[in-house]
């Protein structure tokens, strides 16, 4: 989270020249003691906030593109007229004035308030949702805000009340700096204000498609009009002697970091298995509370598959920097109440074990119902599965793209994918293809990265990766389709723009920059 945004700059209701604001561009300014910014665009002005309603940050530092107001760290997308975040992670609006222009000055007057939306006349009858993870959840809400009026019921198989920030789990929240009351999405009031009946701790496990019928754990069925299986995916547990021992934790939910969380107070060492993102935020997190951590995998670099070997590298270091020690080429053999034992006999005394080995898509469901599923259930361009009425959302969605089908595991990609089928649920136009954007934090280090590289040609490298300021353009038959960055927050944004419009003209310029 961001230290909080203090207000300077002109008192916006008192007025500022037009000439004060640079064209395309904007002005920071203050109306009261609230911060705010001025922005122009083609002889308009629009006041907003000026932290992003998500995490808090500067939204001075991101770009304003298209009408929208985007934010520089994790790629929230606000409309400059009404403050609604049209586009995750963020779920809240931000703050809107009045514009008043009077000849060469302009000034606020009253906040604005978000347009009353008009109930949408076509639609399902009800709209049962199995998941209430980032794609369950903003599928929901969007149905709410696009004017649905039908009945909206959201399952969660976790017992954790309201949905959660999962990216936080292995993040801020882990490592103590965030406290349990930032981890919920949304209040409970939300939901009873919005009519959605969020059932925590409900497992579906059987579906009828003919009968749009789901069955419930406890022998309940729910019938639908339409069902959204949003059902996300279950972290791998390696079969060794000793997975199963209290002390060994994968991380994927709320109870699952808490429980991380209770061990580490006690412990003193920690293995962590398996060199993906979440295990080395895990890592970095038990680091910043002091445990000593060893990372085993049995990759030579770590995260060389997805970012390339230059900035896995980096990623090492960085974490040796900060005293983990990697066992790389190297896999556990098993598990003891105080060790854990590698394939080349190596003993690493441990009081506490996580793993992060990766995830598998929950698709049970869909195959018994007969759902073609592969790795992923498959859906078509309106994440429509091939049963009437049925749809797939996040991290258990494959969806069609250019050139074949996908399936990413990333959280903002899954809200997005809600959103669209809250669309499509509605008979509307999906909307043009999004990138693909997630974010993984080490320390201070922040990497983000749009698009998306199952395999590469080359990596083109602008900037310094060791000096923690770079941009690296993934290719694919000399095409640029992904594009990593640190601390390059306004050249991911923009390369996330023209990934959009496949631009590959000014995503060259950005690497040539």
């Amino acid at each position: 989270m961001s230290e909080p945004i203090l207000p300077t700059g002109p008192e916006l209701r008192d007025g500022v020249k037009t000439t004060d604001v640079p064209e395309g561009g904007l002005l920071r300014c203050r109306v009261g003691d609230e911060p705010a910014l001025l922005l122009e665009r083609h002889g308009e002005f629009f006041a907003v906030a000026a932290a992003c309603s998500h995490y808090g940050a500067p939204l001075a530092d991101g770009a304003f593109i298209d009408g929208t107001l985007r934010c520089p760290w994790h790629h929230a997308c606000f409309d400059v007229k009404t403050g609604e975040a049209v586009g995750p992670p963020a779920l809240r609006p931000i703050d809107t004035w009045t514009v008043v222009r009077e000849g060469d000055h302009v000034h606020v007057t009253d906040k604005r308030k978000l347009p009353v939306v008009p109930e949408a006349t076509t639609g399902p009858a009800s709209v049962l949702i199995v998941g209430a993870g980032g794609a369950g959840d903003a599928c929901a809400e969007m149905l709410r805000r696009l004017g649905y009026a039908g009945s909206i019921t959201l399952l969660s198989r976790d017992d954790e009340g309201t949905p959660v920030d999962r990216p936080n789990l292995s993040k801020d929240y882990l490592d103590g700096s965030a406290p349990e009351a930032w981890i919920p999405l949304r209040g409970p009031e939300f939901y009873v204000k919005s009519r959605i009946t969020l059932l925590p701790g409900v497992e579906a496990v059987g579906l009828d498609p003919t009968a749009h019928e789901v069955t419930l754990a406890d022998g309940r069925k729910l019938s639908y009009g339409a069902l959204v299986l949003a059902t996300g995916a279950t972290p791998v547990r390696l079969n060794l002697p000793g997975a199963d021992l209290p002390h060994v934790h994968v991380l994927r939910t709320l109870g699952d970091s808490r429980a991380v969380i209770a061990q580490a107070q006690s412990a003193k060492r920690a293995v962590v298995i398996g060199s993906s993102f979440i295990g080395l935020e895990v890592a970095a997190s038990l680091r910043k509370r002091g445990l000593e951590v060893h990372v085993v995998s049995p990759d030579q670099v770590p995260l060389a598959r997805i970012l390339g070997t230059d900035l896995g590298a980096f990623v090492r270091a960085l974490h040796e920097e900060h005293g983990v020690v990697f066992h790389l080429g190297k896999k556990p053999q098993s598990i003891d109440s105080d060790s854990v034992t590698l394939d080349d006999g190596t003993a690493i005394s441990a009081e506490l074990v996580v793993m992060g080995v990766g995830v598998r898509p929950n698709t049970a469901l869909a195959e018994a119902a007969g759902l073609p599923v592969r790795n992923g259930i498959l859906v078509d361009q309106n994440w429509q599965t091939s049963a009437p009425d049925v749809y797939a959302a996040g991290d258990v969605a494959r969806y069609p793209v250019l050139g074949g089908d996908v399936r990413i595991e990333h959280w903002v990609v899954a809200q997005r994918q809600g959103q669209l089928v809250a669309r499509s649920l509605l008979g509307m136009p999906p909307g043009a293809p999004f990138v693909p954007f997630f974010w993984s934090q080490h320390y201070d280090v922040a990497i983000n990265y749009v698009g998306h590289a199952e395999a590469w040609d080359t990596i083109d490298v602008a900037g310094s990766i060791a000096g923690r300021d770079c941009l690296l353009g993934y290719r694919q038959a000399g095409r640029i389709v992904a594009v990593a960055s640190i601390y390059r927050d306004q050249a991911s944004l923009a390369a996330e723009q023209a990934l959009a419009e496949d631009d590959q003209v000014a995503l060259e310029a950005l690497l040539a920059g």
